[in-house]
Parts: C-alpha cells; structure tokens; sequence
C-alpha cells in the first residue's frame, strides 16, 4: 500500500502534537517563561471563540494537510473562571485581556463570586472594579493598536480586551467606550451600536459614533474593496449590522465582507508603520456561534478562516523577528466527537473518509442553506443538498418534512451521516490548545490569566500598575480633594460625574476619555466607568481637577 505525501504529513503533525502533549505541565509552562524575559516590539493575540480540540482535528482531516497551527503548538490551557468549571466568554476574555479571574457576564471587571479551587477569594475584595487590559497598556507605551472580530466588535471576547461593563449584552457602553479608547484600527461586525435606530442593539442615546470617530480622523469603511483600498493610519471597519457572514457561506450570501485574514493583513500592515510597535487582538468568533447549533460544516469553515488569519501573523512575525504572537480558544464546545453512537463498536475499521466526506458534500453551513429556503418549502430537498443531505433516505425525507426546526434536523442528519457526535449545545470545560511563536512565547500547561501577563511582561508594563493609574474609584479620591461628587442622570443614557469644589467644577460623561471644566474639555488617557454604584476615573483626572483655578 502506498502512502501519499498529505497523509504521511497529517500523521507526522498528530505525532508532534501528542509528543509536545506529553511535555505539558504547569511547572515547566512557568520554567519556560523565567527562561525567556525577551521583550516583543509587537504582540498578537489571536482568539478562536469555542473551539474544542476535535474541531481542530476535523478540521485538519477536512483540509488533508498540517493546519498552520500545528507549526506553533506550544502547550495547553486552562480555562475555568472565578465560579465555574465552564467559563462563558465575558470571563474567559477578562481572564486573558486582564490576568483576573471573572464571573460569567462580566466584562473588564473583577469578579464578585470565588468560588473555583485554587482562584484567590481575595479578588472578590473589591467586586465589579475595573482591571486595565493589554490593550491599554500597550497605548500607555505608545504602541498602536487594534481589533478584528467576525461578530460584532462589542461582542464578549473583543470587549474583554477594550472596555469595562458589568454585563457583556450592554453594547452601547461597549460600543462608546471602545470610540473612546482611541484604537487605531478596529475591524468586524456591529454597526448598529454605533447608530440610533429601532434594531435590538442600535443606540439609544440618540448618539451617532460613526460622526465622533470621523471628527476624530478614522476612515469609516464597509466593504472589502474599501478596507484593502484605504492608506489610512486609522480605519474603522463595520461590515455587517451585527455579526459578518460564516466564511464558507461569505462568498454567495455576503461577498462584500472581508475574509479574517484579510482583515488581520490590512491590520498587520498599517499597525506596524508605528516606529513603537503595536498590539493586534483577532477574533475568530464563529467557531463558537456553530459550535452551539451543533453544526460541523460551520465549525471547520470557521477553523479553517482562522488558520489563514494565523498565517498572516506569523508570516509577518517570522520575517520581523520582533513579533510575540499566541494563538488559542477560549474555551470548548458542544462536546464534539469525531465518533458517535454509530461507531461504539466498529470505530477500528471506520476510515478517515467515512467522518469527512459526507462532510464535503455541502456547499454552506446549515444557517446558509436555510436562507434559500422558500416560504412555501417547495425546495427543501435542494436546501438540504446544499447542507451536504443530497440523495435523502425515506427516513431522512420524512425527519425533513415533519421538522418543527429545520437546522436542528439538518445538522442531526448531516452528523449522523458523518458520524460526528456532540454532547450539548453550550460550552465545555476542557483545556484547549496554546499556540505561540517569538520571543518570550508561553509554553506548556497554563492558566489563561498567564496569557495576559506574559502579553503585558512581553510590552513592557505591569497590568496591576496600569489599572491602578487607569481605574481610580471616584468618590474616595476627589474626598481627598475635599470634593463632593455627584451623578447628572438628566439624560438616563448619558449620566456626567460632577466633580465640585467651591467655585470649581468638572464634568466627566461616563463611558468617555473627556474631562470638561472651564469651558473647555481635556482629553483623558482612558474612559470613565460607571460599574454598579460606583465610578472610576484616571488617576490623572484628579491631578487635573487641583489645577483648576
């Protein structure tokens, strides 16, 4: 029997990856880290939302050849939060934007719960306080900076590394504080948080962000050909309403939106021009959206996107020589299993083709396919076709027509075929790959909080320092300055921290960078956040206050 080059490939990277698994260990993850203090002039973190180890394998088969992760696997993570075994992402992208353990909801805040072994019951101390990101702290080294998402770009997982909000569904706040924050380059979905309108997640402060980031000299683009176009140093790209299109489907439902590494290219490129360097956050959110319909043609289009995303990176970082760059998920889902019921007993003689060939017989994901649905389902045999069911049983044609919900039935069916299992449509709790590559790379068995220190170590600061430059709790320190503090809620949407003392007075609208006295507004290094009853303001906006004549 002869063995093709593609497989002989395929069993040499399985070989690597179980020998490096071999090696994992929370001591020898940190001995690597004490051996390698290096500094990166640049650091890119990409993020694979949900994506659990089968779905890499899959997707691996379903290519026929080494992913362009498997050349930089490094190690594991964990990825449990404050309370939970099973993170939700709010937490999970707190824990490695910030190095704090976090409770499910909670974005760029400290947890109000501990309760996990092993997580300190001390950061509960000081519940709901703002903690600085990496995000930050590159822009206090002077680094530019940006972020890339496939969902909305206020979604949990890029908010966790740009804004403070005490539940991760509030995207107008999200959405205000990342203008306000002052990324260089900031592209996805999720223009209607930018916008007034009636949609479930346009603005309802009758503010259009879209005029503040042109006043602030951003060049606003929505399609492809404009994003590879532009020359801009700033860009804010709003490709979709909500969240862009799964990249299997892209090209037939939305060929005006950029691919993911097509974004990460525009991304690398204009980022790096800054003589400081910079930080790059990508998102590539779907994963997890399939993964909790339970969809494998979704989940391995959306893997296989962020692969090419990942050779972006590291085509730049190997020819720069300068660039940290890690690669992984946040956590697991859906339990998926190449193997199901079908093969309790017969798995030894299942070969590769019976899980990945029915696999290709469908040209979109299920949610693609159910778009051409007409109302009156006469073509639902020809959807089912495009979901991979081509040539249905008797029994397969009956579970489509008497389907009460037509995805759930195609995926079941299409799984089925496959021979893929799943064990539930929510998240898991296992450990998950850690992918890196440059100076200082993380090795090993690590918690997800090391990524975000190795990260800030790698730029040069320390998270703690910076949120306590960033995150200062208002009322306490302008008493200090025996100022009395108040809240102007006029306008519900919109509530101003007043600041008085004597004659002397300053506003600071929630959710901005802006301080405003003497009739003039002063431009601060982050925003204000209002977290519960309490807000935090810079450090340096209580200096400014005493200056005030």
């Amino acid at each position: 029997m002869t063995i093709s080059k593609k497989v002989l490939g395929i069993i040499f990277a399985s070989a690597l990856m179980f020998s490096l698994l071999g090696q994992f260990g929370q001591k020898d993850g940190k001995a690597e880290a004490a051996k390698n203090p290096e500094n990166a002039k640049n650091v890119i973190i990409l993020i694979m939302d949900g994506t659990s180890i089968d779905a890499t394998s899959l997707a691996r088969w379903y290519k026929g050849e080494p992913l362009v992760l498997d050349s930089i696997l490094t190690g594991g993570v964990l990825t449990y939060s404050a309370e939970s075994a099973i993170t939700d992402s709010a937490p999970a992208s707190t824990a490695m934007a910030t190095g704090n353990k976090s409770n499910a909801t909670l974005v760029g805040i400290l947890p109000e719960v501990v309760n996990t072994p092993g997580v300190d019951p001390a950061l509960a101390e000081k519940p709901f306080k703002p903690a600085a990101n990496v995000l930050e702290g590159a822009k206090r080294r002077g680094k530019a900076t940006g972020i890339i998402s496939t969902a909305e770009i206020q979604h949990a997982t890029p908010a966790g590394f740009s804004a403070h909000v005490t539940h991760r569904s509030e995207y107008e706040k999200i959405a205000e504080q990342q203008v306000y924050q002052g990324i260089d380059i900031v592209l996805g979905g999720g223009k209607d948080a930018l916008v007034s309108g009636e949609a479930k997640n346009n603005r309802k402060d009758g503010e259009n962000l879209i005029n503040v980031l042109r006043n602030n000299g951003y060049d606003i683009v929505e399609n492809r050909t404009d994003l590879l176009n532009t020359k801009s140093d700033k860009i804010w790209g709003a490709f979709a309403p909500n969240q862009l299109a799964y990249d299997i489907d892209r090209e037939k439902t939305k060929p005006d939106e950029p691919t993911l590494a097509q974004m990460t290219n525009k991304a690398i490129n204009t980022l790096s021009k800054d003589k400081d360097g910079f930080f790059l956050f990508v998102e590539g959110s779907k994963v997890d959206w399939a993964a909790h319909d339970n969809d494998p043609v979704g989940i391995i289009g959306e893997v296989l996107s962020f692969d090419a995303a990942v050779q972006e990176a590291l085509t730049f970082a190997e020819k720069d020589k300068n660039t940290l760059v890690i690669a992984v998920s946040d956590h697991g889902n859906s339990g998926i299993t190449m193997g199901n019921g079908n093969t309790s007993k017969t798995y030894p003689h299942i070969p590769v083709s019976a899980y990945i060939d029915p696999l290709k017989k469908a040209s979109m994901t299920a949610e693609g396919a159910l778009s051409r649905l007409k109302v009156d389902k006469s073509n639902l045999l020809e959807v089912a076709a495009l979901y991979g069911i081509d040539n249905p049983t008797h029994t397969e044609k009956e579970a489509l027509v008497e389907s009460i919900n037509l995805q759930q039935t195609l995926v079941q069916l299409l799984s089925n075929r496959a021979n893929i299992g799943f064990t539930t449509g929510g998240h898991t709790g296992e450990e998950v790959f850690l992918y890196s590559y440059g100076p200082g790379k993380p090795t090993g068995l690590i918690d997800n909080t090391e990524i975000a220190h190795t990260m800030a170590s790698s730029m040069g600061f320390d998270l703690k320092k910076v949120s306590e430059e960033l995150f200062v709790e208002a009322e306490g320190a302008f008493k200090k300055e025996n100022a009395t503090v108040k809240i102007d809620e006029t306008d519900k949407y919109n509530p101003v921290l007043v600041v008085n003392k004597g004659n002397k007075i300053a506003k600071f609208p929630v959710n901005k960078n802006i301080m405003i006295a003497d009739g003039k507004e002063t431009k601060l290094k982050s925003v204000v956040v209002q977290s519960k009853d309490k807000f935090y303001i810079p450090e340096e906006a209580v200096k400014l206050f005493s200056k005030i004549k």
